[in-house]
């Protein structure tokens, strides 16, 4: 069985609550134990360093994918089983989720929601099937969940929407999932 490789979209910053930064450490150390590469935005600040040196220092492989004009911003981290520079974000979003076999979303801003959508929206086009895990820490998310609901029951979306997303209350319900849908 080949090794699998699981994108986390989330925060260039640190966010509001602790909570947030020990979800993403915790979560990069299971994905790391289970054997699985992280593939991320590969910026070493915000909730993107905490996940992937979390990884790192558990021993994990890491697959960062960052567009040039955010290698200073985002301080690109270099010391990366693989480091990847894109031209453009939207060249980024694409190599991140050609890389891996599910997509987890954790507390982030604009930036998590544009990745979130968009693996979402290409899923329901079916451009993909892998499994989509929302890490709701703290209710982060909850609005999120509300609005999603909403654009089903507004006959904007088909219900098999809903279908797409798994909601997770922290990193091991979140790695819980993930084993169900990668064996």
């Amino acid at each position: 069985m080949s090794q699998k490789s699981v994108c986390v979209y989330c925060g260039s910053r640190n966010g509001a609550e602790k909570a947030y930064s020990e979800t993403a450490r915790q979560f990069g150390r299971l994905l790391a134990q289970e054997g699985w590469r992280l593939v991320y935005g590969a910026g070493d600040v915000g909730l993107m360093g905490e996940v992937a040196r979390a990884a790192q220092q558990a021993g994990g492989e890491t697959f960062g994918v960052i567009p040039v004009h955010l290698v200073k911003r985002e301080v690109g981290k270099t010391d990366l089983t693989h480091f990847v520079i894109t031209e453009t974000m939207h060249e980024r979003k694409k190599v991140m989720i050609m890389n891996a076999d599910a997509v987890v979303v954790l507390p982030g801003g604009p930036g998590s929601l544009d990745e979130l959508f968009e693996a979402l929206t290409w899923r329901q086009l079916g451009l993909h099937d892998k499994p989509i895990v929302i890490v709701n820490v703290n209710g982060y998310w909850d609005a999120l969940k509300t609005l999603l609901h909403q654009v089903i029951d507004q006959g904007f979306a088909d219900r098999s929407l809903g279908d797409f997303v798994i909601w997770a209350e922290g990193a091991e319900t979140a790695m819980t999932a993930l084993r169900d849908k990668l064996r």
